[in-house]
Parts: C-alpha cells; sequence; structure tokens
C-alpha cells in the first residue's frame, strides 16, 4: 500500500445536499427545501438577529457610554529592530521613506517607533511619536528625533 491508495472507508463521506438546485438536482421537485413557508422561497429566512418578530437582544439591551473609537489617533507601528535592518547609517527615516522600504502602508493618522530591537546605526527620525525607550536607544548610538506635528 502507498499514500496515493489511501481512501476514506466506503459510505464515510457524504456529498453535501446541494438545496434549490431544481428537480434534477435528485432532491424532488421542492428541491430539499420542504413545501411552502418563508424558508422555501428564494432568499428565504431571516436576517441575523431576528427574533421572530420579538424584540431583539441588541434592541431591548441599553446604550449607554461614549465610545472614541471613531476619532481615535491611530499610529502605523515600526520596531527599531526593522529600521536596523532596511536603513543604512545616516539615512533620513520618515512615512515617505518607512512606505517605499515597505514597513508601512501609509494609510493611517501617523507614525510611532517602538523600541523592540537593538539599533547600531545613527539614523534621523523624523515621526508622530517615539516611545522613551527607542527614544532612548537611538539617542545613545548618536541619531536624531523631530517629532512632526
Amino acid at each position: 500500500m502507498e499514500l496515493h491508495d489511501l481512501r476514506p472507508a466506503r459510505g464515510s463521506k457524504k456529498d453535501k445536499k446541494r438545496v434549490g438546485r431544481g428537480t434534477g438536482s435528485g432532491l424532488g421537485t421542492t428541491a430539499g427545501k420542504g413545501t411552502k413557508g418563508q424558508k422555501a422561497r428564494s432568499g428565504g429566512g431571516v436576517r441575523p438577529g431576528f427574533e421572530g418578530g420579538q424584540m431583539p437582544l441588541y434592541r431591548r439591551l441599553p446604550k449607554r457610554g461614549f465610545s472614541n473609537k471613531k476619532f481615535a489617533t491611530v499610529y502605523e507601528i515600526v520596531n527599531l529592530n526593522q529600521l536596523e535592518m532596511k536603513f543604512n547609517d545616516g539615512d533620513v527615516v520618515n512615512a515617505e521613506s518607512l512606505k517605499s522600504k515597505g514597513l508601512i502602508k501609509g494609510n493611517k493618522d501617523g507614525v510611532k517607533i517602538l523600541g523592540n530591537g537593538e539599533l547600531t546605526k545613527k539614523l534621523i527620525l523624523e515621526v508622530n511619536k517615539i516611545s522613551a525607550s527607542a527614544a532612548e536607544k537611538v539617542k545613545k548610538v548618536g541619531g536624531e528625533i523631530k517629532i512632526l506635528e
């Protein structure tokens, strides 16, 4: 016996019932949908969360409070170890250079540098935010940091 000879046991695999595919599908005149009713019609069934006309749960629960989600500032995150791999000594690191190197997509509100990894190159960082540990590591190797507004 070889790997290509392996098969599931006979009768253990059953074809999916393709409901609503006409009389030729082997499911009779109602095509496996039963007789009449909302679920037998095309596009039949109820929308998610529908409870048969009872007030649905998402409308019964109180909506309270405020969410900052739609107003929050979202930053693209870059770590020092990524800068170490992609940039050379003395390079300027800004949104355009990060995008050209494929480290960010450029569709968020700004760039934030985090201190994961080690840095050995002097880089000029022009970013919106930088963590304290990242700033310390950049200054230690002699790099510059310019915070953009």
